[in-house]
């Protein structure tokens, strides 16, 4: 964040020596641009770098959209939860019953979520309304609920709708809409998922054969988060990676075609690389022009 070094060479560029204050807050900017650095790493497309200022924007952008949009809607959401039939009282509900209702709620919100998140890939629906969310080629965390202030009200549907489907307990709700919110974010997180760095890890530790299993999900969850980065990366012309958690409709519907050949391609290169070949660019650094009208 600042463009110094260490303390001397900011006392130096300033002609004088730093306040405690200007210490505290070198220290502080040194500390993140190291973290910051520290995860470059670890990034999907590590080309693409934001500036401080983009990232502001963004976080500026979202906390405006929280505070006018999302803010005022909760002034009618404790009498639309009690009109649905969610309970407050007791008995707490049984670890099952919330397991199944969560269950409930993350189907009917992915299925609903693949089909409005289809028709914003519209011309019409893209071009007034979900351009603003694919700003972002490169998502960050922050991007998840970047969006135009329409977008913010046309995909909370899907979460109502699970809830109002099949009421339970106000503790089963908050868990919900925690654990949608922290989906969304690791998805826009334009990080590798655990069980990418996991791997490679161990790769660099012992040999190509060790894997940490312990991370492994099922195919038809996509809880990689290279699944919906793809998306982005291919941006307004993406007819690919639909779903928000489960990824059974892009495969059902065929709106996957684009990801997976992009993976088998990518899965050549690193093969060719690992067999004495030369590697070119980053993550998606390749001939992808046929990919991205897919």
């Amino acid at each position: 964040m600042l463009p110094y070094a260490t303390l001397d060479e900011a006392a130096a560029a300033l002609g004088r020596n730093l306040t405690v204050a200007e210490t505290l807050w070198f220290n502080y900017s040194a500390n993140n641009l190291w973290r910051s650095a520290g995860l470059d790493k670890y990034k999907i497309q590590p080309k693409v770098k934001l500036s401080p200022s983009e990232v502001f924007k963004c976080y500026k952008d979202v906390l405006f959209m929280f505070f006018f949009v999302v803010g005022p809607l909760q002034l009618v959401s404790y009498p639309s939860i009690k009109m649905i039939g969610i309970r407050t009282g007791l008995p707490l509900p049984s670890g099952w019953e919330i397991f199944l209702q969560l269950l409930v709620y993350f189907m009917v919100e992915d299925y609903t979520n693949y089909w409005i998140h289809r028709f914003l890939h519209n011309k019409w629906g893209y071009e007034k309304i979900h351009k603003v969310h694919h700003e972002y080629t490169a998502p960050i965390g922050f991007a998840a609920p970047y969006a135009h202030w329409a977008e913010i009200l046309i995909l909370g549907i899907p979460s109502f709708l699970g809830p109002a489907m099949v009421p339970g307990h106000m503790v089963t709700f908050w868990l919900w809409i925690a654990l949608r919110q922290i989906e969304a974010i690791e998805t826009h997180s334009g990080l590798k998922t655990c069980k990418s760095v996991c791997n490679r890890y161990m790769e660099m530790k012992s040999s190509a054969t060790t894997r940490c299993h312990g991370f492994d999900f099922p195919q038809f969850i996509h809880l990689q988060t290279d699944y919906h980065d793809y998306h982005h990366y291919v941006g307004g012309q993406s007819h690919s990676n639909f779903a928000s958690v489960f990824t059974y409709c892009d495969f059902i519907y065929g709106t996957d075609k684009g990801y997976r050949f992009q993976k088998k391609v990518l899965l050549k290169l690193k093969e060719g690389v690992e067999n004495g070949g030369e590697q070119n660019g980053g993550s998606y650094h390749i001939a992808t022009q046929d990919l991205k009208s897919d």
